[in-house]
This record gives structure tokens, sequence and C-alpha cells, in this order.
């Protein structure tokens, strides 16, 4: 499957092409906002469970791309996508990428997390260490401007 986006210098590229190795994959373009995350979680539940992962591993993963998209409407510019790549095998692992615009410029203006109390936020990257067996950021020039967080759920 293959997917066009513009990036945020407005060139158009590929979000997502065929998983090279036969695995599954799952793409959304998700809005720029305070639903995101949600949004992310409602689609991605059934797509896990398709996939055959128990309760635990689809909770876990939800858990995780709530973190990511959270991260990405809070402190980046858009766009954000979503991308989940399930094992080949069936076994039960997942990536999780979230692709943005790379860091805001402006301290916190349309930063809707920021109007939130301390204690309601700050630990998402805590969260998504703890439950992935790896983590990342590319910014390779191949992603056009675009920044890809990502993170690596083993096999239960």
């Amino acid at each position: 499957m293959t997917m066009t986006m513009v990036s945020r210098k407005g060139q158009q590229c590929s979000a997502l092409s065929a998983v090279p190795d036969g695995g599954r994959g799952f793409v959304l373009p998700l809005e720029h906002g305070p639903l995101a995350p949600a949004t992310a979680r409602h689609a991605v539940r059934p797509v896990l469970a398709s996939w055959g992962l128990d309760a635990d591993r689809v909770y876990d993963t939800l858990l995780v791309v709530s973190e990511l998209v959270t991260n990405a409407v809070t402190h980046a510019l858009p766009p954000v996508v979503l991308h989940l790549r399930g094992s080949a095998d069936g076994s039960g692992g997942v990536q999780v990428h979230v692709t943005d615009g790379g860091p805001r410029t402006e301290a916190g203006h349309g930063n809707w997390a920021a109007t939130r109390p301390e204690d309601e936020h700050g630990r998402g990257g805590q969260i998504i260490t703890a439950l992935a067996s790896h983590t990342g950021t590319a910014t390779e020039a191949d992603l056009y401007g675009l920044i890809d967080h990502w993170a690596g759920l083993d096999a239960a």
C-alpha cells in the first residue's frame, strides 16, 4: 500500500510503502489537535485485534499509540500520521511510528496540553520506555523534513 502526503515544506512524499518482509501495515493520518489520541486508539483497536494480539498486548500498544500521538500534537507541527507495522509471523510484535512536522518554534502557541495542570502531563516518555523494548527518533533526509518517533513492542 502506498499513500501520499505533503510534508511541512510542501513536498509530496510517500507515507508508507509495502511492508518489505510481508508483515502487516496500517496508516492513519490524524487531525493535529486534542482529539487525535482518541481517534487513533479507536481506529487501532480493531486492527490489533484482527492481527490476533491478546488483550494485554492490545492495551499496551494502545497506550504507546496514545502517548506518541499526544506528544506529536502537543510538541510538534502538523502533519501527524500514525503507522503500525505488525510482525509477519503473527507473533504479536508491533512497531508504532508517529510522523510529525518537527518541533514547534513558538513556545506554548496552540499547545492545548500547556493549559492542563502539571500533574496531568509529562510522563509519556516514561510510559513508552516502560512498555516498549526499543524506542527512537528518525530525522533522516528521506523523511522530507518530517520526524518519525517510534516504539517497538516485542511479541508477548
